[in-house]
């Protein structure tokens, strides 16, 4: 029998020809060693924090864990799922989504691996650029042909930065949304030339921007038809950065002898569907 490993390398490689038209090859290969990377759970952590402490805000209720218990969420972007693992018990179900269907199998041999995974995320691999897309659920289970959900909460973290067209990704997730639902995006803040530093050179296939520009990221949002949009920076993070372009070499890894230290600021990007 074929092990975990050998057949989320099977998966990975089935896709990566596909892929890397669609500019996903990089996310492929690095799928499997995608969690071992402690920055990327501490992110995610910093992430959830956010979301859960914005919705909870709104909410405004002593009660908060009930009254996000009924959510509907969709994550664009999901990766191997480690913002959705961090959601799911505050949710009723996470549709997690990813173009890269690398990311996608490592997020399926979680859930069916790990002995305490939640048992209410939805793996599902695809590149979402219309809300009735059929890879989505369909609203009413019985009419598998028929509309496709909505969701009280899109969210997506370190995603917004690699998207070539974020109108067109802004207009999907309006799309994607109930009315009165949220979007929650968080990405690290484009501050000036610096921010250019957040990857290693070897690593810059898919970044199509060095972070969100507060300000421009919450006029599209309006543009596109968002309300209650407030765009802003929520945490700040430390990250190992290259003291000059290529020190860590051609794979990009951090290296414990090399680079420095540079703090990022994160953005939480937040609006609503108008009823």
């Amino acid at each position: 029998m074929a092990s975990a490993a050998s057949n989320l390398r099977t998966a990975a490689a089935s896709s990566d020809k596909n892929s890397r038209n669609n500019g996903n090859g990089r996310f492929n290969d690095e799928a499997l060693s995608w969690d071992s990377r402690p920055f990327v759970h501490e992110a995610s952590q910093a992430a959830a924090t956010a979301i859960l402490a914005r919705l909870n805000n709104k909410d405004n209720n002593k009660d908060s864990h009930s009254q996000t218990k009924h959510l509907q969420v969709l994550e664009i972007g999901c990766g191997t799922g480690i913002l959705s693992f961090l959601l799911a018990p505050h949710v009723a179900r996470i549709v997690a989504v990813d173009a890269a269907e690398g990311m996608i199998a490592v997020l399926s041999q979680k859930l069916h691996k790990t002995p305490d995974a939640p048992k209410n995320i939805l793996p599902v691999a695809v590149l979402l650029e219309d809300p009735e897309d059929a890879a989505l659920p369909p609203t009413h289970s019985d009419q598998p042909d028929g509309p496709r959900q909505e969701f009280d909460l899109v969210t997506s973290h370190l995603v917004l930065h690699h998207i070539p067209d974020l109108r067109g990704v802004l207009q999907t997730m309006l799309g994607c949304l109930a009315p009165s639902g949220r979007v929650m995006l968080t990405d690290f803040e484009d501050f000036g030339p610096e921010a250019k530093r957040f990857h290693p050179v070897a690593r810059m296939a898919g970044v199509e921007r060095h972070g969100i520009q507060a300000k421009e990221m919450a006029e599209m949002m309006r543009e596109v038809g968002f309300a209650g949009v407030d765009v802003k920076a929520a945490w700040t993070m430390r990250k190992k950065v290259e003291k000059f372009e290529g020190e860590f070499g051609e794979g990009g890894a951090v290296k414990p002898e090399l680079g420095e230290m540079m703090d990022f600021p994160f953005v939480l990007c937040y609006g609503e569907r108008p009823m």
